[in-house]
């Protein structure tokens, strides 16, 4: 129940937030990663994640001057998602403790007692750099890049690396 409150409460708060930061460079990196449309795909500690084409999405939400966009793909057993507020388009968005407004996180639910669902998040407290998004190409109706970054369980302090992170997803906007 702990996890489901901290994963609740982080996710309010940065919903909140009415001021932008921006990307880090202009540079997103060249294609997409090898992602099939319509999915994430990554490495979990080195194991294979690919998400279902019908449970990933990609959404930006504009309001108060500022746009998020979050990205999320799920299997039948876990889950990957990636929000950055202050979202401007193709660039290098970096994921720090010096820079909260950028989360990515790893999930393995629990659909019969969601109190033991298992969250690992990015940024933590003195992570430093643990990972980064790259938005390497965006259109009207899809978003491209790569991704990694390593998230640190609350429960237990264990840590998931994410690697070789891809998406190529169908973007909504709102």
């Amino acid at each position: 129940m702990k996890t489901l409150k901290h994963v609740t409460l982080l996710l309010m708060c940065f919903s909140l937030i009415t001021f932008t930061s921006c990307s880090d460079d202009d540079d997103g990196g060249d294609g997409g990663g090898g992602a099939a449309s319509g999915t994430i795909t990554a490495k979990i500690n080195g194991n294979s994640f690919t998400s279902l084409e019908m449970t990933s999405t990609a959404t930006l939400v504009s309001g108060g001057g500022q746009t998020t966009l979050t990205m999320q793909g799920n299997t039948q057993t876990q889950a990957i998602n990636l929000i950055i507020n202050g979202y401007d388009g193709v660039g290098t968005y970096e994921i720090s403790d010096d820079n909260v407004f950028r989360i990515a996180s790893y999930i393995e639910p629990n659909v019969s007692n969601p109190a033991n669902s298992q969250t690992w998040s990015a940024p933590f407290q003195d992570s430093g750099v643990i990972g980064e998004i790259k938005i390497s190409e965006e259109t009207d109706s899809n978003i491209k890049g790569t991704f990694n970054f390593t998230g640190k369980n609350s429960n237990d302090d264990s840590t998931k690396n994410v690697t070789e992170g891809a998406f190529n997803l169908s973007k909504q906007i709102f």
